[in-house]
């Protein structure tokens, strides 16, 4: 299993940087090769992506959420990975947000991507283009402001596109 860890700098408030993660229906629009995430309920998504030129599908439960903080999850079928999404105010209205991500590469191809380096770069650009959409809007498209411990929901509510 292969870990990346990848932080990057952004220009808005953790409140809305952090809400615009938790809309993981939107990944599509900032995660190259993700091409649908489902939220099929508080804890559980289903994942489709082109990842190497090939078709992969996962479902994935959220394991940890706590507002405004982290969000983690790991895979439970099809493609294996684990992750984490942190982040952390740093002054104003900049946060640093940090990925660290664990994938389990299948077969030839992919053990070959990954040993040059094509999740790294993956994940180098998928946050450069999170980034990217998030200042450019400076509003989340919406927000979930629950938390998730252990794969229990503890509260939570969807904030609205634009409070």
């Amino acid at each position: 299993m292969s870990k990346i860890v990848e932080t990057t700098d952004v220009e808005v408030p953790v409140r809305v940087a952090y809400d615009q993660w938790t809309q993981f229906e939107e990944f599509p629009r900032f995660m190259d090769g993700v091409r649908s995430v489902e939220q099929l309920n508080d804890t559980t998504l289903a994942w489709n992506a082109e990842i190497n030129g090939i078709d992969r599908s996962w479902r994935a439960e959220i394991s940890e959420q706590e507002p405004d903080t982290v969000v983690a999850w790991h895979s439970t079928s099809g493609a294996k990975n684990d992750g984490r999404v942190s982040f952390e105010p740093i002054g104003g209205s900049r946060t640093r947000v940090t990925l660290e991500l664990e994938v389990e590469p299948e077969g030839v191809v992919e053990k070959a991507g990954d040993a040059l380096g094509f999740v790294q770069r993956q994940v180098e650009g998928d946050l450069r283009r999170f980034k990217e959409y998030i200042e450019s809007r400076g509003t989340p498209t919406g927000g979930w402001r629950g938390e998730v411990e252990g794969g229990q929901v503890e509260g939570g509510h969807k904030v609205s596109e634009g409070r």
